[in-house]
């Protein structure tokens, strides 16, 4: 690897900088249809430099990326994703001009993909010299350039201009070639899936760029235009006529040939990495998902043969998947596969590695959560029926509930809502405008058992019309003593719901109350959440009643950590304990590292809203009455915590 020259700069804080296209995915999500029939879409970030800066981030390596986006949505969505996904964000700039890029996609068949793209006059084709700042370029080991950004003589000069500044300063120069033939104005708006037409103004463009190069990564297409030739294997030889560069030659289901010398007169004469038969599914992205895992290994001065391997592996995560980037795989999950294998074909349908791959790109940390739970339906019926008070007194008395916890919150990190769909509409609004670090809602039907869905048992088509950032919050009265056929039933409906969370890309807390139904020993929740991990039932979250002993907590979090590694922890629920009671609880929590925090309801609102209903308390006060509640709480916690 090039280092920076000793003494005269720091070492650089990135690996790569990603340079070119970005864009909006809208992605059929009917396999099988074309795309004039398709019914939804599913949204990603998309583009190639795009791409490859989401999947080096998710590898493992510091990535940025340079684009334009436009100043609207779903150029913030570009934004933010990259953000969330650990890419540097800097160089990418808010054109006030244009509009970002859309492509349409479908999965027609296999490996037939047609895609509309909508990008005339867009954002990142606006791309100039003047966005390339020199000391972003600098501090980073490498630049990767794309074949689209050669096409337009704006964006040409500030890829050539990236690769100035980066050649002066020692840094690698990857090239992708990244050839699609209607963004040259080769084929029509209708043949974005064209893969080849040859072009003498396309091939002198990439000629003029490959003397600069590190790396030249492309398909057999890529690689005849880059070159000019007619034929793969003069094409190598033209290449490497022009650059000394390592060159990767990507064959779709073959894997690809890395040619680090001179091109022999046999193709098949280069290094060649592990292949992986996988059934394939959507080609699109693959490229950018390949370049990912071989920019793993070769930026960290892996074995060539190495850097093959992982990008072969990459490529075979993302053509068994739907989407582009959100499909990539992270360091933990491709690692966990180049260990393990798959018996399956299909990635897709591997239970573990999906796994892994859900609960590694979830959104964010939440290594503290304290909420205030105001998702009861029927305890707040039963006052307001005794008062004899209207049930859209409930509907207001909940958005107090929000005002109070996020004037405890005051938009620090670590403060949640449980808020119920049938009574907190209005206050989920408000609390979307309060920065809470987590908000649920439950699906179950209060006082259900066997266990029932509250508004309709077929619940995967209620959960898509939820906030991506919702989590599922699901109250089980489950014991391990109860009958078998409850506990068959239940389990099932347990196992349905889980399914459904992640075929809808939403987390999942299961609330477990057993001391209601039975005997509460050291083992009775150890025992129900060890009967439900061998459903392969693994929710990013538990709930759970306060343990009679340390003991009690230590065989709970035993479970888990050996179960599911990846649970984001648990959460202690207050019944009606009083406060002083439930203090008294949160220290025995520390024998179990799982316990996050808590989520806490009645203990908070039932005095406040029994007076607020019956009109002995006005807003405010209640407001104020409730904060001081949930304040005390929060205190007593983080101070077993050691964190006040």
């Amino acid at each position: 690897m090039v280092q920076s020259n000793p003494g005269s700069q720091p070492e650089p804080a990135l690996d790569v900088i990603t340079i070119g296209r970005s864009s909006v995915d809208l992605y059929g999500q009917q396999i099988g249809s074309r795309l004039e029939d398709i019914g939804s879409f599913a949204k990603s970030v998309g583009g190639c430099p795009a791409n490859i800066a989401i999947g080096t981030a998710r590898l493992g390596l510091k990535s940025g990326l340079i684009t334009r986006v436009g100043d609207e949505q779903m150029g913030r969505f570009i934004r933010e994703q990259s953000a969330r996904e650990g890419v540097a964000t800097q160089g990418i700039i808010t054109d006030k001009e244009r509009l970002t890029a859309l492509v349409l996609l479908a999965v027609e068949a296999e490996g037939v993909s047609p895609m509309i793209f909508y990008r005339s006059d867009c954002a990142d084709m606006a791309l100039d010299e003047g966005d390339i700042d020199e000391d972003f370029i600098k501090s980073s080991r490498a630049v990767l350039v794309s074949g689209t950004h050669f096409s337009r003589p704006n964006t040409e000069a500030a890829q050539r201009k990236a690769i100035r500044i980066a050649k002066a300063n020692g840094r690698k120069v990857i090239f992708d070639i990244d050839y699609r033939p209607n963004l040259w104005g080769l084929a029509g708006h209708a043949e974005g899936f064209e893969r080849y037409v040859k072009s003498d103004r396309v091939s002198s463009k990439m000629k003029e760029t490959l003397p600069d190069c590190d790396l030249i990564v492309g398909t057999e297409e890529e690689i005849l235009i880059a070159s000019g030739a007619d034929d793969v294997l003069g094409a190598l030889k033209e290449i490497r006529r022009l650059s000394p560069a390592t060159i990767v030659l990507k064959r779709g289901a073959m894997g690809c040939i890395v040619y680090d010398g001179p091109i022999a007169d046999d193709l098949e004469a280069g290094i060649v990495g592990q292949g992986f038969p996988i059934e394939v599914f959507n080609v699109l992205g693959a490229g950018d998902a390949f370049m990912s895992g071989f920019l793993r290994g070769f930026l960290r001065d892996e074995p060539l043969k190495t850097c093959a391997t992982w990008a072969n592996a990459c490529g075979a995560f993302a053509v068994s998947r739907l989407l582009c980037s959100p499909e990539y795989p992270t360091w933990a999950e491709l690692d966990f596969f180049l260990t393990t294998g798959s018996q399956h074909r299909a990635l897709r349908k591997d239970e573990a590695i999906n796994h892994i791959h859900w609960a590694s790109t979830r959104r964010g940390e939440i290594p503290l959560l304290m909420a205030l739970a105001i998702d009861h339906r029927s305890q707040l019926v039963s006052v307001a029926d005794e008062l004899g008070v209207g049930h859209d007194k409930i509907v207001a008395f909940k958005r107090l509930a929000v005002a109070a916890a996020a004037r405890v919150s005051n938009g620090r990190d670590g403060y949640g809502m449980l808020i119920d769909e049938r009574f907190g509409r209005d206050a989920f609004f408000d609390a979307a405008t309060k920065n809470f670090s987590w908000i649920g809602r439950p699906v179950e039907l209060p006082g259900s058992k066997p266990l029932r869905f509250e508004f309709s048992q077929d619940i995967g088509s209620q959960l898509v019309e939820w906030p991506l950032s919702h989590c599922i919050k699901c109250l089980c009265f489950y014991h391990p003593d109860d009958p078998a056929d409850l506990k068959t039933e239940q389990q099932e409906k347990l196992r349905t719901l889980f399914e459904a969370s992640r075929k809808v890309g939403r987390e999942l807390l299961v609330e477990i109350i057993a001391g209601k139904n039975g005997p509460l020993t050291d083992d009775t929740i150890a025992t129900a959440l060890e009967e439900l991990y061998a459903l392969g039932i693994k929710p990013d979250w538990w709930k759970l009643e306060p343990q009679a002993s340390t003991e009690a907590w230590k065989k709970i979090d035993a479970v888990i950590a050996k179960n599911d590694p990846w649970c984001r922890g648990i959460v202690l629920l207050g019944l009606e304990a009083p406060a002083d009671e439930l203090i008294s609880c949160f220290e025995a929590t520390l024998a179990a590292p799982s316990v996050k925090g808590f989520a806490v309801g009645r203990t908070i609102f039932a005095d406040p809203a029994r007076a607020w209903l019956s009109g002995g308390m006005n807003d405010e006060e209640a407001i104020a009455d409730m904060a001081g509640r949930f304040q005390q709480l929060t205190e007593a916690w983080l101070k077993t915590r050691g964190q006040q």
